[in-house]
């Protein structure tokens, strides 16, 4: 049946693939426990979930719309180097799933993601920007700018804020404090840690910080 059903790798299954698959394991498993019940009873619905199965599939196949309806819709998470927070929360997603996703891509600093796209599979397509020097974008909220004092660390970039938070032991690591990333988010007109959405720095020193809630240029 699963054969017929058709050849995809089980990290491309839609949720309505993974759904009939657990129906006709758990349809095998009690045709193979109730041995005094007739096959009858356990085949010919496992027949018949495989047949709807190769329904949806080719009605998937010819219809857009079934295809978003059953197998759901790609998402854009980054967008011109911006992180969208409603597309995260519709996705149940947040930053430290989205440094996950980046990292499995070996991307270690979201400054250098231009397009980030969550597909209907759960995987992540991550697309690098063209440049690779320091950019500043302020009337998108993205801000990238050279070193902005001594780093004392090495390794992957730090988030110091995470949808509105600061976190302290990120401050600790690269040796500095509360008062002076208040002080750094100010110079772009943000008095309070809570309007970013997200920010970090890396081992040279370079801030990357996204604001929440902005909405795309027309």
């Amino acid at each position: 049946m699963l054969r017929l059903m058709g050849k995809r790798e089980l990290g491309k299954l839609s949720v309505f693939d993974v759904v009939i698959s657990i129906m006709l394991a758990e349809m095998a498993v009690l045709a193979i426990e109730e041995i005094e019940k007739p096959a009858s009873l356990f085949y010919i619905p496992m027949l018949l979930i495989g047949v709807l199965e190769i329904i949806m599939a080719y009605v998937s196949l010819k219809s857009k719309k079934v295809r978003d309806v059953v197998d759901g819709s790609a998402d854009v998470i980054i967008e011109n180097g911006e992180i969208r927070e409603g597309a995260m929360r519709r996705n149940r997603l947040n930053m430290d799933d989205l440094m996950v996703h980046l990292r499995q891509k070996n991307v270690k600093n979201v400054a250098d993601v231009e397009f980030a796209v969550l597909e209907p599979t759960g995987q992540m397509s991550v697309f690098l920007k063209e440049r690779k020097d320091p950019v500043t974008r302020e009337d998108l909220g993205i801000f990238e700018r050279e070193q902005v004092g001594p780093v004392s660390y090495k390794g992957l970039p730090i988030p110091l804020i995470l949808d509105g938070k600061v976190r302290m032991e990120a401050l600790n690591k690269i040796g500095q404090n509360e008062l002076w990333l208040k002080r750094e988010i100010r110079k772009y007109g943000i008095k309070d840690v809570r309007e970013v959405s997200f920010c970090s720095i890396d081992e040279r020193g370079i801030i990357y910080l996204d604001k929440k809630d902005k909405q795309p240029l027309q």
